[in-house]
């Protein structure tokens, strides 16, 4: 972005990142290769993720399930019931991260029981977004309690 006060001309440049951004660069992070998708949203929605994550990032979606929710406020009523439910379902030897995806879903402390639950790293948008955030500012003091991707900070 170029700014010109009284005639000065400068450029300012502020490091962004989207929420599927940082879920991506988790997932790399990991070096998790074949991943699952358990969403809150719609069956198009959960289409469209997996063809981002499989263009983008090159991770390979071997399954998914969601809950059909059709927008945020929805999502924010969601009980955690459902990935708690859903990731076992789902999980398969191959895959090597579960992803839960979702705007205004709040999954934050139920992370360390579905990591302990499935015995592999889940990936939450809010957990991801937190990460990538930590690795701009340079953070490395691990966040215990909050999962395997802010316990170890890989890439961080």
């Amino acid at each position: 972005m170029v700014k010109n006060i009284q005639g000065l001309s400068w450029r300012l440049w502020v490091p962004s990142l989207t929420s599927a951004q940082a879920i991506g660069h988790a997932v790399r992070a990991l070096g998790a290769r074949r991943i699952a998708l358990v969403s809150p949203s719609s069956q198009d929605v959960r289409g469209r993720a997996r063809q981002y994550f499989e263009s983008r990032y090159g991770v390979e979606v071997v399954a998914m399930e969601g809950f059909g929710a059709t927008h945020s406020y929805a999502i924010r009523t969601m009980s955690a019931d459902h990935p708690t439910a859903a990731l076992p379902r789902i999980d398969r030897p191959a895959i090597k991260a579960l992803v839960v995806p979702g705007r205004n879903f709040p999954t934050m402390r139920f992370i360390a029981a579905w990591e302990q639950q499935c015995q592999k790293p889940v990936v939450t948008i809010n957990q991801a977004a937190l990460w990538a955030m930590m690795g701009v500012m340079q953070m490395s003091t691990p966040l215990p309690g909050l999962g395997w991707l802010l316990e170890h900070l890989p890439g961080v």
